[in-house]
């Protein structure tokens, strides 16, 4: 399976817009905390629900460099290449 960073960008904002409270406008380069709002038990259990849906496991270390909604999305693609 060859994703890209867009294509996973765009699978986690629409995963995100289907909860009512997430902001409308928001794309890849929204900051995950200060544009969502989320606290850090919403941005693990998000991460979870994207692992679910991707098949990935993001290591906890990862997720301390990742702000936006692109950095997720790279991470995760880089991670699905490495596997």
């Amino acid at each position: 399976m060859s994703e890209t960073v867009a294509s996973v960008s765009a699978l986690i904002v629409k995963t995100l817009l289907a909860n009512p409270k997430v902001p409308r406008d928001i794309n890849g380069s929204s900051k995950i905390v200060e544009d969502l709002a989320f606290d850090s038990l919403a941005v693990m259990d998000f991460v979870m629900e994207i692992e679910d849906t991707l098949d990935v496991s993001v290591p906890l270390d990862r997720l301390a460099d990742i702000r936006t909604i692109d950095d997720l999305a790279a991470c995760i693609v880089s991670l699905k290449q490495a596997s």
